[in-house]
């Protein structure tokens, strides 16, 4: 029989603040799947080129990464170890969508080099997340 074993006030923080980041990314992922045209209105000619031709395999990596973020965070939240392969699969899919969007394609000429700044935010709360839950797990608060 696995006991568990009751996490501390931080762990529900962490929890909460995991599936309201990968809530965001569910929204921003709907948001350019659904509405492409409003982002697009606000975007110069080059910067419309770049987002019109990011490729179905980049889109399907966003739709896999904020996806399999968000159950993760759910799985956390209900202390389940299989939280962390979800977290995995999204930072394999942050990956793959970000190698497209900064270096298979025009994105940083076209937007700058703060095109940056997000991917490396987002790689890092994906990674801090795997560290967490397996954390949890090896502290029984996941089971």
């Amino acid at each position: 029989m696995s006991e568990s074993i009751k996490p501390p006030t931080w762990f529900w923080v962490v929890g909460i603040l995991a599936i309201l980041w990968n809530f965001v990314g569910v929204f921003n992922y709907l948001h350019q799947a659904y509405d492409k045209a409003a982002i697009l209105e606000g975007m110069d000619q080059v910067q419309r080129e770049v987002v019109q031709g990011i490729p179905s395999w980049a889109t399907a990596a966003f739709a896999i990464a904020v996806f399999s973020g968000a159950l993760g965070s759910i799985g956390l939240l209900l202390r389940k170890k299989w939280a962390r392969p979800l977290f995995v699969l999204s930072l394999i899919a942050v990956v793959v969508q970000f190698v497209h969007w900064l270096f298979l394609s025009d994105a940083v000429s076209a937007f700058g080099p703060t095109t940056y700044i997000m991917p490396i935010i987002v790689v890092a709360v994906a990674v801090y997340l795997i560290t967490f839950s397996k954390l949890g797990i090896k502290r029984g608060w996941l089971a």
